[in-house]
């Protein structure tokens, strides 16, 4: 089936219709009131409680089972709550649907799906911060194509998923190259269609993951399929959770216990590099272990900021980048950020890992 494509508004409604889909109290302060203060949007303000109440879960995502692979290989201690249910889920549009069904209260995403769920409507906060200095994702072509520069996009159907990362990073290689919007046609899809479209041509270009990338070349390199590299960064790897989530003292102080688990277990990942490769990419993902050395080359040493200046300042491009494509109305991103959490996961991790 054709995949359908759209452009001016008819595009940007299709799109939103589409995507409406260790120290574990390290930098809590103090004990909340029993009546939390609230700020913008509804969000509290009142004092991360010192101590996770008894009894208190949380539903956490876990895109491909990492987090708790990551927990069990560094030996981390158990948290002080409960984990109700990992989620085996990870792109941005999944999440907010999770969100909003309230079947998930944490997930780890990029910067772009925090701006989609405002533009959205849906109240959500970014709570940790792991900065990213190198490139996560490049250009896969479709088999047989004749593209090989980003400057040879022009007039060509490029996959794009507005609510993702993957569409950010398009968006971005595009604006540095010099490309106008309407210069290219942008394909709505979200990312788990992408290698579908490449592979039945309904594409000519989408963004592909470092890991994704080995395996589409094994099977399409010999029949004309190539990639291209970006130097363009999404800065951004976060944690993320709804006001809703955030409101409640108990949660809020689960969400804090487990951010520093979060770091340690990414910091423990970029430490051991042989025995993520075995236990993951090669148990549990099917690459070789050449392939999998081969992405743990590119993989970003993770970078725990103590504050949150800069990835502000990027996301608020971000946003505003996707404002001048007409994707999402203008807005101040600080209002995604809450500030309770700023600096628990730099405390938590050694000092070469503090940005």
């Amino acid at each position: 089936m054709p995949v359908s494509r759209a452009s001016g508004v008819d595009r940007r409604l299709f799109l939103t219709s589409l995507l409406g889909v260790t120290a574990a109290a390290a930098g809590l302060s103090g004990c909340a009131e029993s009546s939390a203060a609230a700020g913008p949007e509804g969000a509290s303000t009142a004092p991360l409680a010192d101590k996770v109440p008894a009894g208190t879960s949380l539903k956490i995502a876990s895109y491909q089972n990492v987090q708790q692979l990551q927990f069990k290989l560094a030996k981390l201690p158990d948290p002080p709550f409960k984990v109700s249910s990992w989620l085996n889920i990870g792109a941005g549009p999944d999440v907010i649907n999770a969100f909003r069904a309230k079947s998930l209260d944490v997930a780890n995403n990029a910067g772009i799906p925090p701006i989609q769920a405002h533009y959205q409507g849906f109240d959500a906060k970014i709570v940790a911060i792991n900065v990213t200095r190198k490139p996560n994702y490049l250009f896969a072509t479709k088999p047989g194509s004749d593209i090989r520069s980003i400057a040879d996009f022009k007039g060509r159907k490029l996959a794009f998923s507005q609510g993702q990362a993957q569409g950010v990073v398009l968006l971005r290689a595009l604006k540095k190259a010099g490309l106008a919007y309407d210069d290219v046609d942008l394909v709505p899809l979200t990312s788990n269609q992408f290698l579908t479209a490449l592979q039945s041509g309904q594409v000519d270009i989408a963004p592909l993951g470092n890991t994704q990338a080995p395996a589409y070349l094994a099977q399409y390199e010999s029949k004309g399929a190539r990639t291209i590299t970006t130097d363009v960064v999404d800065l951004l790897n976060l944690l993320w959770a709804p006001v809703s989530v955030l409101n409640d003292r108990a949660k809020a102080a689960a969400v804090a216990a487990y951010i520093p688990r979060w770091a340690q277990g990414q910091v423990w990942q970029y430490e051991h590099p042989d025995v993520w490769n075995e236990e993951f990419y090669v148990k549990t993902q099917n690459l070789t272990l050449p392939q999998a050395r081969a992405v743990t080359a590119l993989a970003n040493k993770p970078l725990f900021p103590p504050s949150w200046t800069e990835a502000i300042a990027w996301e608020q491009e971000t946003a505003d980048l996707l404002a001048e494509g007409g994707f999402v109305k203008k807005f101040d991103v600080g209002t995604l950020f809450d500030h309770r959490f700023e600096g628990i996961a730099a405390a938590s991790v050694p000092a070469e890992y503090r940005k």
